[in-house]
């Protein structure tokens, strides 16, 4: 077979693995700090993430579009199977905080608003909203998911809601790695 037949059929397979590769490389949030410590009869959770943002996102949120930060949050209770070679992971417990960050270009503020309490703070510039946003404090666990149980981890990642963005802007941030912004999961640690 010619040379440039193998190449024909391979063209379409290098432009996927383009997209892939592409998609994997993007920046990502990254959670610093996560910390659980008792409070009373209950537990609360304290973390820090930092949100790097491309300058595609910055951009847009500059152009008044409002971009939808997704916090979640699950409890595991793991059992050892096979010693510390495997675990059964069951998820008990989960939830999220949905934010939501625009720029009011009239007052000339970033507005960050809490899409599940409505309760909205407006800041003067984007790294005072980013590290607002970044700042979990005393987020109340579960205590009857939490009382008497062992085994239990508590995960936190943060990533974009591409589906909350405007419609025409969707399918181009699906497809796009300057818009696949996320954290991996990560552990909190009990004090």
């Amino acid at each position: 077979m010619p040379v440039s037949v193998i190449a024909k059929l391979f063209y379409p397979l290098h432009w996927v693995l383009l997209l892939v590769s592409t998609s994997l490389s993007a920046e990502t949030f990254s959670i610093e700090t996560a910390q659980i410590s008792q409070i009373g009869n209950g537990h609360v959770l304290n973390a820090t993430v930092k949100y790097p943002l491309t300058l595609r996102v910055i951009e847009a949120i500059d152009n008044g579009v409002p971009i939808t930060f997704v916090q979640k949050f699950q409890i595991i209770k793991s059992l050892p199977l096979l010693g510390d070679y495997w675990h059964w992971n069951e998820k008990v417990w989960e939830s999220k905080i949905l934010s939501q960050l625009k720029y009011h270009a009239l007052t000339e503020q970033y507005v960050l608003v809490n899409l599940g309490t409505k309760h909205q703070r407006n800041y003067s510039s984007l790294d005072i909203a980013l590290h607002a946003l970044g700042t979990i404090n005393n987020f109340n666990l579960p205590p009857d998911v939490l009382y008497g149980e062992d085994n239990l981890v508590v995960q936190l990642r943060s990533e974009l809601d591409l589906n909350a963005l405007p419609t025409p802007m969707r399918p181009g941030a699906l497809i796009s790695s300057k818009w696949h912004l996320s954290s991996p999961w990560v552990t909190a640690e009990w004090q």
